[in-house]
């Protein structure tokens, strides 16, 4: 396994969520992004959007098992367990 591919996936998977998830808020909400993210905790809905945020990562994911890619794939898989993690530290923290 290489690790400069896993570590590869885990930055590209990172940057994927956070820039969905930057895209979602500005997407849904009028206000900026730092006083959405604020209210969306408040309201206990901050995970829920990092979860959608986090889908992309599948579709990536798809995309190097196709083309063989399984080093990339596991770096996906990474930050995909470090991104549930981080939610569940959110819910439990409301």
């Amino acid at each position: 396994m290489n690790k400069n591919d896993v570590l590869i996936g885990i930055i590209s998977g990172g940057l994927a969520t956070i820039s969905c998830v930057i895209f979602l808020t500005l997407l849904l909400s009028d206000l900026p992004v730092e006083d959405s993210w604020i209210n969306m905790h408040e309201n206990g809905k901050l995970g829920g959007l990092i979860s959608l945020g986090a889908l992309i990562n599948l579709v990536i994911f798809l995309i190097a098992i196709k083309k063989n890619k399984i080093s990339f794939a596991t770096g996906l898989v990474i930050i995909s367990l470090i991104i549930v993690l981080l939610i569940s530290v959110i819910k439990f923290y409301k």
